[in-house]
């Protein structure tokens, strides 16, 4: 697997995660942009220091890096490092969205701030970054595209109802670009990492530490961001495990009347069946299996 002639963004690449990421592509070929804010883990402050020192890694190793501190909330900066991008190396092939922040308290003791900065940085922030390279991606018929998502949302976690929320949403975006990219080929996908980073440094304790270091994980973004790489998928990783999670639909029951309440209830197991469920194409498959089961009843 080789990026040679490749154009990378990567995005909270001055550590954990993202430096993994970074030091890969560049390993393999790649030319890369290293974009952090330097910032807390909760997203205060900033400083250039650590995408340069991460740059500062791949020029010593021979390859082709430059760095940017720009927020990924802060559209026009956003916008600003991809011209600079597309003057010095005329492409962008690939978007790693990696930059995040944590604020985790429970619900009832969150504040609204902390949710919208959260959600700001890891949606919006995916969202700014997505939309300054999207059609350069149009144009030159190639892209590939990578939002970091999160069991926390697949799943939910406690006292992270804004993380989780932020992360679910990257999915249903992933989701959607994936259909309008594909006539470009530009394929998008989500990874879902479990690594030992400061995002995670608080869970030390009842974690293997050892096992969870984040260049465990960075073999699964290769593969999403490489040539062959599938699209519309989430891939988990984590300790050299590699999972997919789906997002899928029950065959489910026609239900109609007066009683039609207490008839979900009573019949709620059928409906939660997993027997024949299926991965839509699209949103809209939802309805038009709806609608097929209306006009079955319709007719018998």
């Amino acid at each position: 697997m080789t990026f040679e002639g490749r154009v990378a963004i990567v995005t909270g690449a001055g550590g954990g995660l993202g430096r993994e990421h970074a030091l890969a592509l560049a390993k393999r070929g790649a030319k890369v942009v290293v974009n952090d804010l330097g910032g807390a883990r909760d997203g205060s402050g900033s400083s250039a220091t650590a995408a340069e020192a991460v740059v500062a890694e791949i020029v010593a190793a021979g390859g082709e890096a430059m760095a940017n501190a720009a927020s990924v909330t802060d559209a026009a900066a956003v916008q600003a490092m991809v011209d600079e991008v597309m003057a010095k190396w005329g492409r962008v092939d690939i978007l790693v969205n990696n930059a995040g922040v944590l604020r985790d308290k429970t619900f009832a003791k969150m504040e609204l701030e902390d949710f919208r900065f959260v959600v700001d940085v890891h949606l919006m922030g995916a969202v700014n970054c997505t939309k300054a390279v999207w059609e350069i991606m149009r144009t030159q018929n190639y892209g590939r595209i990578v939002m970091t998502t999160s069991s926390s949302g697949l799943y939910g976690n406690f006292g992270q109802s804004n993380y989780g929320a932020a992360k679910m949403a990257l999915v249903g975006f992933m989701q959607t670009l994936s259909i309008e990219g594909a006539k470009n080929d530009i394929r998008v996908n989500c990874l879902a990492p479990t690594a030992h980073t400061r995002m995670t440094e608080d869970l030390g304790a009842a974690l293997p530490l050892e096992k969870l270091g984040p260049d465990m994980v960075t073999p699964g973004l290769l593969y999403l961001v490489s040539d062959d790489a599938p699209s519309r998928c989430i891939l988990a990783a984590g300790a050299g495990g590699f999972e997919r999670a789906y997002v899928t639909l029950t065959q489910g029951a026609f239900i109609a009347g007066e009683d039609a309440p207490e008839q979900v209830a009573a019949r709620f197991a059928e409906i939660s069946d997993r027997a024949g469920e299926i991965i839509p194409d699209m949103g809209a498959a939802q309805g038009m299996i709806e609608l097929q089961k209306a006009m079955a009843a319709s007719t018998d």
